[in-house]
C-alpha cells in the first residue's frame, strides 16, 4: 500500500503561482511513477503531468504545458506540481497518483494506470 497526502492548493489570482506537494508513504517511493490529475466541478478527471520515477522523463497535458512544471524529491518521498500563471480555468481538486513501474523511465499519461490516488487539494483560480 502506498499513501498519497497531497497539500499546498488555495485561492490565488490569475497570474499567481502555487506549489502543489504529495507525500507518500508506505512503499519504496522510488519504484513508482507519479502522476498529477484534476477535476474542475461538472467535468471528467484529467491528466496534468507525469514523472518517471527515475525523474529522467516528463509529460503534461498541452493546456498546462510551460506554465506546470512536475518534480520529485525520492529521498523526501514527495512529488511536487509548480504551477505559474494561473488561470481561471485551472481551478479545479488536484490529486496525485502512484504508478508501480519496473521501468525507471516509464510514466503513464492514463488514469487505470495508476493504483493509489490521493484525496486531493482544492487550487481556485480567482479572475
Amino acid at each position: 500500500q502506498v499513501q498519497l497526502v497531497e497539500s499546498g492548493g488555495g485561492l490565488v489570482q490569475a497570474g499567481g503561482s502555487l506549489r502543489l506537494s504529495c507525500a507518500a508513504s508506505g512503499r519504496t517511493f522510488s519504484n513508482y511513477a507519479m502522476g498529477w490529475f484534476r477535476q474542475a466541478p461538472g467535468k471528467e478527471r484529467e491528466f496534468v503531468a507525469a514523472i518517471s520515477w527515475s525523474a529522467t522523463n516528463t509529460a503534461y497535458a498541452a493546456s498546462v504545458k510551460g506554465r506546470f512544471t512536475i518534480s520529485r524529491d525520492n529521498a523526501k518521498n514527495t512529488v511536487y506540481l509548480q504551477m505559474n500563471n494561473l488561470k481561471p480555468e485551472d481551478t479545479a481538486v488536484y490529486c496525485c497518483a502512484a504508478d508501480y513501474s519496473y521501468y525507471s523511465g516509464r510514466y503513464s499519461t492514463q488514469q487505470y494506470d495508476y493504483n493509489y490516488w490521493g484525496q486531493g487539494t482544492q487550487v481556485t483560480v480567482s479572475s
